[in-house]
């Protein structure tokens, strides 16, 4: 099941660097505790709050969501600390009892040439006219 998350991830990641389309990428960068999800889990958010992947579901995901779209707006990356220790005795099963930080960066072109992993990803793709 991973990996097939993984491919739909990275699919989604390479087609929106391709055609130059705003995202955010966020990635668990560490945990503590229980969570949902371990380090290296990413997720890809639109500027319409649409989703590939996930870190975890519930209002830790709507933290990152949230952060994700400001992130686009601005072009500034940021750390997001995920509290999922918080009310410990709630029936939801959204709360684990651990802490993940989740690294947000943007996509998106800015006048200054690509940034982060659109850039990487554009460098690299062998359908690139040489420039």
């Amino acid at each position: 099941m991973r990996r097939h998350e993984d491919r739909n991830l990275y699919h989604a990641l390479h087609e929106a660097a391709m055609e130059r389309r705003a995202a955010a990428l966020a990635t668990i960068v560490s945990t503590k505790g229980s969570t949902p999800r371990k380090v290296g889990t990413k997720m890809l958010v639109s500027p319409e709050g649409e989703l590939v992947g996930t870190v975890g579901g519930g209002c830790g995901e709507g933290q990152v969501i949230e952060t994700a779209l400001e992130v686009i707006r601005t072009g500034r990356p940021r750390m997001v600390r995920v509290d999922l220790t918080e009310d410990l005795l709630s029936w939801s099963p959204a709360v684990c009892g651990g802490i993940m930080n989740v690294f947000v960066e943007s996509l998106h072109r800015e006048a200054g040439g690509e940034k982060g992993p659109a850039r990487k990803l554009h460098a690299a793709d062998p359908r690139r006219p040489d420039e």
